[in-house]
C-alpha cells in the first residue's frame, strides 16, 4: 500500500470509490440503448480486465495453481454480481434493487460479527440502507430474483475478495480473475450485443470508461481497505454507497433527500462511527489463517 493511501481513512476511500462507481453507472445508462444489460456488465468486466492487465502485468505465478482458481472464482463472482444487478435495475426501481442487494453485505457482517457493538453497527447500517432505498415491494418476480442473485454474489464477492486481498497479490490476482471471468462470460456478450454495436468506437470507449470507473477504481480501493480492516467492518462500510448516491443526487441532480432518507444517512454514518477503529488486531478471513493487516505492504498498491 502506498504511504498516501495508508493515511486516508477507510470511510473516505469508500466515498471516493462510490463517487467513481456512480459516475461509471451514468456512463452505463448510455449503453443500455445499444446493448442488453447483461452485455453491458460483461463489457464492463472486460474493460476493467484490459486496463488492469496493462497496468499490473501479473507474473506467471498468478496464472497457475490455486492462485488462478481463487482469482477466477473472485472474477466470476464480481461479473455475475454486476450482471444480476444490471438485470435487476432494468426491471425494478433502483431503490428497491439496492435495498434487496444490500441483504448480501449485511448478512456477511452479521455472520462475521462477534461483539455487541458489531451487531449494533450492522443493525444501524441495515436500517439506514432500507430508509435510503425507499423500498417499493410491488415488483416483478423476475426483477426480485435478479436482485436476490446480486445480493448473493455480493456476499461471495466480499468473502472471496478478502481471501484474494490476503493471499498473494490482491490487485494482480484481480487482474487475472477479471480476465479469466471475462473470457468465460464472452458468450453473454455475444448474445446481448450485435457485432455492429460492438464495432462502434463510442460503445467501446464507453465500455472501457465504465470498466475503469465502476470496477477498477472502486475494486482496487476495496482491496486496499480489505487489507486494513476486518470482514465485518468492511461489509458495514459498504453501506456508505447508498449514502454517497444520495449525496451525488443532491449535488448533481438537485434531488433533495426526504426525512426518511436523511434518517437513513444518519443511521449509516452512526454505524460507520461505531466501527471506526482501523485494523482490528485479530480478525480473520473465513477459511484462512488470521492475518496481520499491517504487514506485507507491497501486496496491494
Amino acid at each position: 500500500m502506498t504511504p498516501a493511501l495508508a493515511r486516508v481513512p477507510a470511510p473516505v476511500l469508500f466515498v471516493l470509490g462510490g463517487l467513481s462507481m456512480y459516475i461509471g453507472a451514468a456512463l452505463a445508462v448510455g449503453l443500455f440503448g445499444r446493448l442488453e444489460p447483461a452485455a453491458v456488465a460483461v463489457l464492463r468486466l472486460v474493460g476493467a480486465a484490459v486496463v488492469l492487465l496493462a497496468w499490473r502485468r501479473p507474473p506467471g505465478a498468478a496464472w497457475r495453481g490455486g492462485r488462478l482458481v481463487r482469482a477466477t472464482a473472485f472474477g466470476l463472482a464480481t461479473g455475475l454480481m454486476n450482471l444480476a444487478f444490471y438485470e435487476a435495475i432494468a426491471r425494478l426501481p433502483l431503490g428497491t434493487a439496492v435495498a434487496v442487494e444490500f441483504c448480501g453485505p449485511v448478512a456477511v457482517a452479521a455472520v462475521a460479527s462477534r461483539r455487541p457493538r458489531d451487531v449494533a453497527a450492522v443493525c444501524l447500517a441495515a436500517s439506514g440502507v432500507l430508509l435510503i432505498a425507499d423500498v417499493r415491494w410491488s415488483t416483478t418476480p423476475s426483477g426480485f430474483l435478479w436482485a436476490l442473485g446480486a445480493a448473493a454474489m455480493w456476499a461471495v464477492y466480499i468473502v472471496l475478495g478478502a481471501r484474494v486481498a490476503t493471499v498473494g497479490n490482491g490487485v494482480d490476482d484481480m487482474a487475472v480473475g477479471f480476465a479469466a471471468a471475462g473470457v468465460l462470460l464472452l458468450p453473454v456478450l455475444a448474445v446481448g450485443a450485435s457485432p455492429s454495436a460492438l464495432g462502434e468506437p463510442t460503445v467501446l470507449v464507453l465500455g472501457l470508461g465504465v470498466g475503469v470507473l465502476s470496477s477498477v477504481v472502486p475494486y482496487v480501493l476495496d482491496q486496499v481497505v480489505l487489507r486494513r480492516v476486518g470482514l465485518a467492518r468492511f461489509a458495514v462500510l459498504l453501506a456508505l454507497l447508498p449514502a454517497t448516491a444520495t449525496l451525488v443526487g443532491l449535488i448533481g441532480l438537485a434531488q433533495v433527500p426526504g426525512v426518511a432518507e436523511g434518517l437513513g444517512i444518519a443511521a449509516v454514518v452512526a454505524a460507520v462511527a461505531l466501527r471506526s477503529r482501523d485494523g482490528d488486531p485479530s480478525q480473520s478471513v473465513p477459511g484462512s489463517a488470521t492475518t496481520d493487516r499491517h504487514t506485507r505492504p507491497g501486496d496491494v498498491p
